[in-house]
């Protein structure tokens, strides 16, 4: 192959160190996929029946637990796939797929954790105007933009990336990742330099927009005992999620523009992989367990399905 011939594969490197824990992985992978996909439709499945939930605050939760389904459904599938083969390749197509969706997945989590702080600072600064603020004509464009827009941002960096004359089909890591394909490139790489900088300075407006909304909500919420209630049973939970998203997101893109390679390996795939095993599972527990109104509903659907079980047997 010289150096400027297309490439129809990658190799994911990245599975040199699971060789002599395969067996371990898989099933640990499995079993956290599993956990990923039951809390989270449990989770949706409870605001989509109860007419109760079919608030904004609880529409914006159920949008956080889909995009975690969307998401882990490109990586884990392939990659307890690739733990039990001789070879891990994916094509060139596949690889900009999961491309995709996993960026637009992390980039949806973040624009619906943003509408989500709006949300609770037009509850507890605005609570007169919240109903007509937040509409349902309004909630449902809320929500249309923050899936819309991070997917035109994903179709821009593929359309950029899929343009590169690439002089390696190495990835080193577990699944395909932007900046490893663009880091293959044999010309200048500006232009995917320069949309990839401005989508982050982007979503680091967001991270700012939530900064200032929880201020003014801390400030609004000392006010009154009510106030402070409702800020420790909405927010508590949403700041907690936010965290765990932030640093997770945080980590894979510093190390995967800035991270040594005298790190091991087993290292590099643990911060590579942690935003789409963190989030996806903490976040549904974590209101499941604070938010009042899903946990009683929750725990309500299984006595009920208990005490059926229990009529049939």
């Amino acid at each position: 192959m010289s150096n400027t011939s297309r490439v129809v594969l990658f190799s994911l490197s990245g599975f040199s160190a699971t060789e002599n824990h395969k067996i371990t992985l898989f099933s640990l992978s499995l079993l956290c996929y599993s956990v990923i996909v039951l809390v989270n439709m449990c989770l949706i499945l409870t605001i989509i029946f109860d007419p109760n939930l079919h608030e904004p605050m609880y529409v914006f939760l159920c949008n956080l637990c889909i995009n975690g389904l969307y998401g882990t459904a490109s990586f884990y599938p392939k990659f307890v796939y690739d733990l039990l083969s001789e070879k891990q390749v994916i094509s060139y197509a596949g690889c900009l797929l999961q491309v995709f969706v996993i960026y637009s997945y992390a980039t949806i989590d973040f624009s619906v954790l943003a509408l989500m702080a709006y949300d609770r600072y037009v509850a507890i600064c605005r609570p007169l105007e919240y109903h007509s603020v937040m509409s349902v004509r309004r909630t449902a464009v809320l929500i249309g933009f923050s899936w819309l827009v991070p997917l035109f941002c994903e179709v821009m960096v593929i359309a950029l990336t899929s343009r590169l004359k690439l002089c390696g089909s190495r990835i080193n890591k577990l699944y395909c990742e932007n900046w490893s394909i663009v880091k293959l490139a044999c010309g200048s790489t500006r232009a995917n330099d320069i949309v990839g900088l401005i989508i982050i300075a982007f979503y680091c407006a967001h991270a700012l927009f939530i900064a200032c909304s929880y201020m003014r909500l801390i400030k609004t919420a000392l006010k009154s005992i009510e106030g402070r209630k409702k800020f420790t049973q909405t927010c508590v939970p949403h700041l907690l999620c936010l965290l765990n998203v932030t640093a997770a997101l945080l980590f894979d893109v510093m190390y995967s523009r800035y991270g040594s390679s005298s790190v091991s390996q087993n290292v590099r795939n643990f911060m590579a992989i942690q935003f789409l095993m963190m989030p996806p599972v903490l976040n549904p527990i974590i209101y499941g367990l604070i938010l009042t109104k899903i946990r009683y509903r929750m725990v309500t659907l299984i006595m009920m399905s208990c005490q059926r079980f229990k009529q049939k047997v």
